[in-house]
């Protein structure tokens, strides 16, 4: 892309075209697009070519990728087209198109923008064209393209980073581990400027989040949040939807409850494209969990039809069919959960990340079923950690610990559950003591019966926050008493013989969705 103009000329010289530079690198989204469409319209020559490249590169951050490779194909018509259209045409399902735009121009300057404009063109292509089948091309290409925009120096206004880009594949992936490097180097080169900024940050929170680090990923949403201006519509949708996946992990459904208007909003803002689906897929979760899925129907329809008209990539569908899948479960869509376990057995075929989802799919339908094989829970949870879903496989253990009425299975699933909520690699509980036929039993008909209500549920979430009895109380308008009526059953209900074997049990039940 052409390099934003020198600071140092003279400001009452400068064309609109070069203003809208100048702003859309400071982050002033508003008069970049003002100017560069008055430059579009009314200018001539590299002015009116610059204003288009403007408008092409801020136009994605305000969630109008398609209107963005539409600007791609006009400049395509003039011979000025560049392998940056890449990142809007592919993230719009033109494929074709996008194969069309990776040879540079005749004239271009085999320099280092240029050559990392290209390398993120290859690299995205790379995701979806077969090749990829161990993310080594792909995320290779887009670690050389971010090192090489890195050494320039330069900044240029950009739709995208090719840091960003790369993370984005990773977290798909479920290789939260080689995102943060990308991720770092951006933050710490500051590509892209200040329009750029929050994006990284936001990637950054959603990194930590699969990591299960609550801190880290609050601690970088924190910093995402003191930047200067408002969010653009695709920095609000990942805002929002790592705080509904934050509330959702800590069974926080009142969180959930003041967070889902702000959702909506961002969801009606932010057309579907590829590079946004992480967030959705986590919304039509929360959704599901909610009874709100037909705010989110229309765009998961849009999603399913814009990953088929690529193909299917597993690259990128992986997750969106494993988010779809905890949708339908949510639901009680049997037959959705069928037929995202199906998917995701598809993209095992060429995609090793692939695999644990895909077998947890298998298991998760056969726990639901009624049918708990505890090895095969504990081996299928173990090996989501393998791939950035230690929370999911806890999930499942936990799921599978309140079905099961053997006993001994119960206690190694939670205590595998408990493993994987706190980051370790699960080993086999301690034998249980000899309690007798009676207490067997009794602990028995529990785990058969271990579904909370709503109201006990609340009471459970507000427990594990560490609130008394009195403070649950006064917060749900209830009386002390029956609070401690509600607590009580629950313990009955769960078998759990003291108050620390409730808080470990209630962390798991509460996590798994109501």
């Amino acid at each position: 892309m052409t390099p934003a103009p020198d600071d140092a000329s003279d400001a009452s010289d400068a064309s609109d075209a070069d203003t809208a530079a100048r702003a859309a690198l400071a982050g002033d989204s508003d008069t970049a697009l003002r100017l560069a469409d008055v430059a579009l319209r009314t200018g001539a020559g590299a002015d009116r070519l610059l204003g288009a490249r403007v408008l092409a590169a801020v136009l994605p951050q305000r969630g109008l990728l398609a209107r963005a490779a539409e600007v791609h194909r006009w400049l395509a018509r003039q011979d000025a087209g560049t392998p940056d259209a890449v990142v809007s045409l592919l993230g719009t399902g033109a494929l074709d198109e996008a194969r069309g735009a990776v040879a540079p121009a005749a004239d271009a300057l085999p320099g280092l923008r240029d050559g990392a404009d290209t390398l993120t063109a290859e690299g995205l292509l790379a995701s979806v064209d077969g090749r990829d089948i161990t993310a080594g091309t792909s995320l290779s290409l887009l670690v050389r393209a971010t090192t090489a925009l890195a050494a320039t120096g330069e900044q240029a206004p950009a739709a995208d980073s090719p840091a960003a880009l790369g993370a984005l594949l990773a977290l798909h992936r479920g290789e939260p581990e080689l995102a943060d490097p990308l991720l770092d180097l951006a933050v710490d080169a500051d590509l892209g400027g200040p329009a750029l900024r929050r994006r990284h940050l936001l990637l950054r929170a959603w990194s930590a989040m699969l990591r299960d680090d609550e801190p880290g990923a609050r601690a970088a949403l924190a910093a995402a949040a003191e930047l200067p201006g408002a969010p653009e519509p695709r920095d609000a949708l990942v805002t929002v939807a790592c705080e509904v996946a934050l509330a959702r992990r800590a069974g926080d459904t009142r969180r959930l409850l003041d967070l889902w208007s702000r959702a909506r909003q961002a969801l009606l803002r932010h057309p579907v494209d590829l590079y946004c689906l992480l967030p959705v897929g986590e919304l039509a979760i929360a959704a599901a969990r909610l009874g709100e899925s037909r705010w989110v129907d229309p765009h998961l329809a849009e999603a399913t039809a814009l990953l088929a008209g690529l193909g299917d990539p597993p690259s990128w569908s992986t997750s969106w069919h494993w988010a779809r899948l905890h949708a339908a479960i949510t639901a009680d869509d049997r037959a959705a959960a069928g037929d995202h376990a199906a998917a995701l057995e598809d993209a095992a075929r060429t995609n090793d990340r692939a695999v644990a989802p895909a077998r947890a799919a298998r298991v998760w339908l056969a726990v639901l079923a009624g049918e708990i094989d505890a090895e095969a829970v504990t081996a299928t949870a173990t090996a989501l950690r393998a791939v950035g879903l230690a929370w999911d496989g806890a999930r499942l253990a936990g799921e599978a610990a309140i079905r099961t009425t053997d006993r001994t299975d119960s206690a190694t699933l939670l205590a595998c559950a408990r493993a994987l909520q706190a980051g370790r690699v699960p080993t086999a509980p301690e034998p249980l003591p000899d309690a007798g036929p009676s207490r067997a039993a009794a602990v028995t008909r529990a785990r058969r019966e271990a579904t909370l209500t709503g109201r006990e549920r609340e009471i459970a979430e507000l427990v594990l926050e560490g609130l008394t009895y009195r403070e649950i109380a006064g917060r749900l308008f209830l009386s002390t008493k029956t609070v401690e009526h509600h607590v009580a059953r629950i313990r009955r209900r769960l078998g759990s013989e003291s108050r620390a074997e409730l808080f470990s049990e209630l962390k798991v039940l509460v996590g798994t969705g109501p």
